[in-house]
C-alpha cells in the first residue's frame, strides 16, 4: 500500500521532532529479521533508555536537517533503520553491539555520539566503555578512599593508646598513689 504525501509530511514531523533534542545516535542496516528479532531489538533498547525505528532514507535526511545528526543521515542507501536516545549513547551502543553480535542480520552503518559521526569500529569502542555510572562509581570510590583512611589513622592513635595502656596495667607497670 503507497504512503500518501500527507503521511510521509506526518513521519517526517514526527521525527525531526525526535531528532531536534538527540545528539547520540546509530544509523543500522537489518536483512532478514524475523518479526519476534525485531521486537526483543525494541525491548533492549527500551531497557537501555532508547528509541528504534525503521526509516526511508530520503524521509530521514529530510527529518535530519538542521539536527546535531544530520551528517549521519545524508546519503543512505538500502534498507535502514535508526536507534537513538537523549541518554546515556553507552548504554544504547552496548545494547546494540551485544544485539548485533547475536544476530548476523543486523548491521551497524554509521553513528553519532554527541554530536560527532563515528564509523563502525568506533561504535564498538563506545560500547566497550563503562556506562555513566560505573564512572561515577569509580569517581566516588577514588574521592571517598583518602578521607576513609584519614578516619582510620585517627581512630587508629587513640586506639594504639588504649592498648598500650591497657597493657601496662596488665602487667602492673603502673605504680599505685
Amino acid at each position: 500500500m503507497a504512503v500518501t504525501k500527507a503521511k510521509k509530511t506526518e513521519q517526517v514531523e514526527k521525527l525531526s521532532k525526535d531528532l531536534k533534542n538527540v545528539s547520540n545516535l546509530v544509523v543500522a542496516t537489518y536483512t532478514k529479521m524475523t518479526v519476534p528479532q525485531d521486537y526483543e531489538l525494541r525491548k533492549v533498547l527500551r531497557g537501555a533508555g532508547a528509541k528504534y525505528q525503521v526509516v526511508k532514507n530520503t524521509l530521514a535526511e529530510k527529518a535530519a536537517k538542521g539536527t546535531k545528526v544530520e551528517g549521519a543521515l545524508k546519503d543512505l542507501a538500502g534498507v535502514t533503520s535508526i536507534a537513538y536516545t537523549t541518554g546515556d549513547p553507552v548504554a544504547m551502543a552496548k545494547a546494540l553491539t551485544k544485539y548485533a553480535k547475536d544476530t548476523p542480520e543486523f548491521t551497524f552503518k554509521i553513528g553519532v555520539v554527541e554530536g560527532k559521526v563515528i564509523n563502525i569500529k568506533e561504535i564498538e569502542a563506545l560500547a566497550s566503555m563503562p556506562s555513566k555510572e560505573e564512572l561515577y562509581s569509580k569517581l566516588l570510590f577514588l574521592l571517598n578512599g583518602p578521607a576513609q583512611r584519614l578516619v582510620t589513622a585517627m581512630g587508629a592513635v587513640g586506639r594504639n593508646l588504649a592498648v598500650v595502656v591497657d597493657q601496662g596495667v596488665q602487667q602492673k607497670k603502673f605504680k599505685e598513689a
